[in-house]
């Protein structure tokens, strides 16, 4: 497995030469892929071309965009280590949840799936490598994680428990080659729906175990009165138990004759109290007769994004600041209804309690949906459109930035300077950074009255991903050819900088991985 070994037979524990070097805490990332060498066997070529496509397309990447470093790869693996342990867990999560969308068009045998292991620990960092019990213990991990999973030690956990949307199974402590003591190893469930269900399968257990020691505990109860001696002390449990002494019997008295049928009367004026009753009412023309069966409750009505109409228009799209912005171009949008605010905890669990969605989302049912994929969100817009019998869909990049300005040209939609205050964003409130957004609406809507336009969430609209504009619809239209492995997302985060929060800014992410700070809005065709 070359360069690997070295590290996984302990050699990283040995001090570089050229002296002390300082150590320093950091979250360890290893990874490698499982059944590596029967990959190479089935197409060596092809298999060394995907693995480095998937280092430079999704690994690197990956580990950038969460502030981490890649210190090495190792022919089928790779060595990061991040700052922030919460970083190298979304991180390994990230490319675990985008590898599920790589393998699916491929047979199974033909799956490149990767073990990670994730480990707390002080390590010395080198240029080009990093040393120190903190990899060795990142290492076994990995290597005793299932393919597609990311394990993590006690250490990890005990950072990261609270500050990421997704479950944990403690696998107990595990003792691991080379190092001393026992290794608390934890298996990380990306989504809540997965938590849940393992969480159910151990209180299924224990109601079973519970139940076990019932009846045992009953049946022990019942087989010791049971057996008490037949002596004098056992006369009163004898007596208890017998059959009850048969009492006399009692002569029954003939029954009487029957009552002679009262005669019929002629029927004579209703009571006042009949009188009083209401008389039922004919149902007017053309109306239902009422049901005489038992009422039937009418079946729970969705509940719809709150709409706001706009007419359309042209507006010139794009802006300088970056390269994928350019050039701007005059796009013309039909008229069409968007979401005044993204959708909401409270929308997306009605889709998730229908089965339709597929987890059931935590947190404040007023604040926008976060931790959601593309495809997420088309399950819920398909969702809603079925349930409705309205046409809900994504908006268009076009439509969502016609939205956004709010009919300004500005680089954000209240002026070109940065104004506190008007967007949840990293730098743009007077308030710290949360792990959450604030509830919907809880800032300034743009002139076209739409709320967290900029800031709050990432928004995921139709379109595939093209690097810039060159050939871009000028209708309003989706821009669905390209490279759709990943999709757009617009208008920034609460965890983003104000850049982020510019009308023009475009951002892409794998179509099939959740990002915690991913929602959407919907759109409806008139």
């Amino acid at each position: 497995m070359g360069e690997i070994r070295d590290f996984k037979s302990g050699r990283h524990n040995e001090p570089p030469p050229g002296g002390a070097t300082p150590r320093r805490l950091a979250a360890i990332v290893a990874g490698d892929i499982a059944g590596y060498s029967r990959l190479m066997q089935l197409d060596e070529e092809g298999t060394h071309n995907r693995v480095k496509r998937i280092e430079r397309d999704l690994i690197e990447p990956s580990i950038t965009e969460h502030h981490g470093r890649l210190v090495k790869t190792t022919g089928d693996g790779f060595i990061a280590i991040f700052d922030s342990p919460v970083e190298a867990v979304r991180c390994s999560i990230v490319i675990q949840q985008n590898m599920i969308g790589r393998n699916a068009s491929l047979p199974k045998h033909h799956w490149i799936e990767y073990r990670i292991g994730v480990n707390l620990g002080d390590v010395i960092i080198e240029t080009d490598d990093v040393y120190g019990d903190g990899v060795n213990i990142a290492s076994r991990l990995e290597g005793i994680a299932d393919p597609g999973q990311v394990y993590i030690s006690g250490g990890i956990y005990e950072q990261v428990k609270h500050k990421l949307v997704c479950g944990y199974e403690s696998l107990g402590d595990r003792m691991v080659k080379n190092i001393t003591d026992p290794v608390r190893v934890y298996r990380v469930l990306p989504d809540v729906a997965a938590f849940n269900r393992t969480r159910k399968r151990r209180e299924n257990i224990l109601i079973f175990l519970l139940g076990v020691t019932l009846l045992v505990i009953a049946g022990g109860v019942l087989w010791y009165m049971l057996a008490q001696p037949r002596g004098r002390g056992g006369d009163q449990a004898s007596t208890l138990i017998s059959p009850p002494a048969e009492s006399p019997k009692v002569p029954t008295p003939p029954a009487p004759a029957a009552k002679q049928a009262a005669p019929q009367l002629p029927p004579g004026p209703p009571s006042s109290a009949q009188q009083a009753a209401p008389r039922p009412q004919p149902a007017p023309s053309g109306a239902a007769a009422p049901a005489t069966g038992p009422a039937t409750q009418p079946a729970p009505s969705v509940r719809e994004p709150e709409m706001t109409a706009l007419r359309g228009g042209s507006f010139a799209m794009g802006g300088n600041e970056d390269l994928s912005e350019k050039p701007i171009h005059q796009v013309t949008v039909k008229p069409f209804a968007i979401g005044k605010y993204p959708v909401t905890v409270r929308e997306w669990n009605e889709c998730a309690a229908t089965k339709a969605c597929g987890f059931v989302a935590t947190g404040k049912d007023d604040a926008p949906i976060t931790n959601v994929s593309w495809s997420d969100a088309k399950q819920y817009v398909a969702w809603l459109a079925e349930a409705t019998r309205k046409p809900y869909r994504l908006p268009s990049e076009a439509e969502w930035e016609y939205a956004a300005r709010g009919g300004t040209q500005t680089k954000y939609w209240w002026g070109d300077q940065l104004q506190s205050g008007m967007a949840n964003c990293k730098d743009c409130a007077d308030v710290a950074v949360a792990d959450q957004p604030v509830k919907v609406g809880s800032f300034k809507p743009n002139p076209f009255g739409l709320h967290d336009m900029g800031g709050s969430v990432d928004q995921w609209v139709e379109d595939c991903w093209h690097k810039n504009y060159q050939g871009a619809p000028a209708d309003g239209s989706p821009w669905t050819g390209g490279d759709c492995a990943s999709h757009v997302v617009r208008s920034g985060s609460w965890k983003n900088d104000a850049r982020y929060a510019r009308p023009a800014n475009r951002d892409f992410y794998d179509t099939n991985v959740r990002y915690p700070t991913h929602g959407f809005r919907v759109v409806l065709s008139p």
